[in-house]
């Protein structure tokens, strides 16, 4: 099967859970022989560069920013275009990023999502134009459905594919706007829907959310969860660490970040806990420089800044050697989420999950009984369930061996990616 994703990068500033995740079902894919290509959008998908050998990056962040802004870019030569699209360029914007949050990009917004009729039209013909020449594809999977805006000139372009779309946490992006752009841009994305043959959600939680939020049908829904290859991670032996704890997401408010340092610091008040020290990875934007700056103030001020160690490298190896380190993770997200591919990360490395519960969290843990569930989001609660596996490392153990073979049994990427394809041939009529 020919099989062309559709991803938009991040340029590998902070870690990306939907990168990440479509590049280890583009892994999974072409090891069964199929032939898969990833197209990237706005920036390379991570820092090294690595899937910008042959193909270039479609809707290059700094051109489209410019093209919305100011018109006149709308009508610059190509050379320009190229200036802008340049590895020098994207790498650049990448470091800058800070435009991962909604505020302030919903006129964008809209504009992708019209598409032909958007100010970055010239960039959806040239994608379009460079699919057409190079591959022939027989699935077309846009990584989420900000992206619906492109799925009407595939469908015309490309009139014999299957178009699917993943559904993976686009409520956090639009609800996070202005009243009078959020109910504008969900009727976008159902309008534009209407060309799509499939949407993948990546659990049942969100599928239901999805089925809320945008107007499609359900039978147009499948629920096929997020994998990782067991492999692919080293257990470190339980007794040879150190009672330390765990963040790995970006290191924003929305993450809770702040209400992770805010538990530490009260689990630091007690003396039984002096031991503990608390790694941090995952990296940031431009946008995150002001919670960082409060960080740093809090841990100071409470004479816990050397307990806490900021772990650079999130990428590859880098982060197994994060997760060798500590003996459980949290990212208490304050809304919760579609669903948390650092929990699989964390769990296939032997390492339980202490999630709030909402969002997909609480279904997460129930099928891979790799971890623990808390009521409420506070830092006290956190704080509370922190210290419950700490101060029993017999059961911290039990569930760092039931956390991997969760992952084996119920999150493996070869099985998910089965359900993919079926899912694909399903479509396809196969």
């Amino acid at each position: 099967m020919n099989i062309l994703q559709i991803i938009p990068g991040s340029g590998g500033s902070f870690y990306c859970g939907n990168c990440l995740r479509d590049d280890k079902f583009y892994l999974a894919m072409k090891k069964q022989g199929h032939q898969v290509t990833k197209l990237p959008m706005y920036l390379p998908l991570f820092s090294d560069e690595h899937d910008l050998n042959e193909i270039p990056v479609f809707y290059g962040a700094i051109s489209i920013y410019l093209k919305q802004l100011y018109p006149i870019f709308q009508k610059a030569p190509a050379w320009v275009d190229k200036l802008l699209n340049s590895k020098p360029m994207l790498k650049l914007a990448a470091s800058m990023a800070g435009s991962t949050s909604a505020k302030g990009l919903e006129e964008m917004t809209i504009s992708m999502l019209m598409g032909e009729e958007g100010k970055q039209k010239e960039e959806l013909h040239r994608m379009v134009s460079w699919m057409a020449e190079h591959l022939q594809p027989d699935v077309l999977h846009l990584s989420n459905a900000l992206l619906l805006g492109l799925a009407p000139k595939f469908r015309e372009v490309f009139p014999n594919s299957v178009i699917v779309c993943s559904l993976q946490d686009e409520d956090v992006w639009v609800d996070a706007m202005n009243n009078s752009f959020r109910n504008k841009i969900w009727k976008l994305m159902s309008e534009k829907a209407q060309a799509v043959d499939g949407f993948i959600a990546v659990s049942d939680f969100y599928a239901k959310v999805s089925l809320e939020k945008m107007d499609i049908p359900e039978n147009k829904v499948f629920i096929n969860h997020l994998g990782v290859e067991p492999n692919d991670y080293q257990v470190k032996a339980f007794e040879e660490k150190a009672r330390n704890i765990g963040y790995i997401s970006r290191m924003c408010e929305a993450n809770g970040f702040d209400i992770m340092i805010d538990a530490f610091i009260l689990l630091k008040q007690e003396k039984e806990f002096e031991d503990v020290q608390l790694i941090l990875t995952g990296g940031s934007t431009g946008d995150d420089k002001g919670i960082l700056k409060e960080t740093e103030k809090k841990l100071k001020n409470a004479k816990l800044w050397n307990d806490v160690e900021f772990h650079e490298d999130f990428d590859g190896s880098g982060r197994h050697d994060f997760f060798s380190k500590v003996q459980m993770i949290s990212v208490p997200v304050r809304n919760g989420e579609a669903f948390g591919l650092y929990l699989l990360e964390s769990m296939a490395s032997g390492v339980p999950v202490v999630q709030p519960k909402l969002g997909a969290f609480p279904e997460i843990v129930d099928k891979s009984k790799g971890g623990i569930i808390y009521e409420h989001n506070s830092k006290e609660e956190l704080c509370n369930a922190l210290k419950s596996l700490l101060r029993d490392q017999n059961q911290l153990k039990q569930l760092s061996l039931d956390c991997r073979s969760g992952v084996e049994n119920e999150f493996n990427i070869v099985n998910q990616t089965q359900n993919l394809l079926n899912i694909y041939n399903q479509l396809k009529g196969n």
